[in-house]
């Protein structure tokens, strides 16, 4: 059978959860912190030393983030799954990050997954991927490039 995640409230008396962990008003397991970003350990984890980064900064979603944060969060994700594997909790990390309700993120504060992996850790991230012709493929890419606020 398999585990499901039990809800627990974003905010605490007002605030949001992961806003008053970064500022240590909220019990946490620290794992790292630097100038722009704070890792620790998701209180219901889906495989051991299952860790969340979050920008210090209160940002609802992952564009709300500027390109520094982005950059911090995913340098602090990158180095936690790095400790993961050096310190025997890994063989493999998958990296997640949950965008808005469709994607399944509850908490309106933007954080990434660092998810160690073993094999046999029973973690399963199965989903429906299908070969997709060339042209459907291309006119999403095109769709894309248009909205993108970069050069093309």
């Amino acid at each position: 059978m398999a585990r499901r995640r039990v809800a627990l409230p974003a905010e605490v008396d007002g605030e949001c959860v992961f806003c008053a962990i970064v500022a240590g008003r909220a019990e946490q397991s620290l794992v790292a912190t630097t100038e722009l970003a704070t890792a620790f350990l998701d209180v219901q984890p889906a495989v051991t030393g299952h860790a969340l980064v979050v920008p210090r900064r209160h940002a609802n979603a992952l564009a709300d983030l500027t390109a520094d944060e982005g950059a911090a969060v995913w340098e602090l994700g990158r180095a936690v799954a790095a400790a993961a594997r050096s310190a025997g909790l890994a063989d493999g990390v998958n990296l997640f990050l949950a965008d808005g309700r469709a994607a399944g993120q509850e908490v309106w504060h933007a954080h990434l997954h660092v998810l160690p992996r073993t094999p046999g850790d029973g973690l399963r991230l199965d989903d429906r991927f299908h070969l997709v012709p060339r042209g459907a493929l291309d006119a999403v890419a095109t769709r894309l490039r248009a909205s993108l606020p970069l050069a093309p």
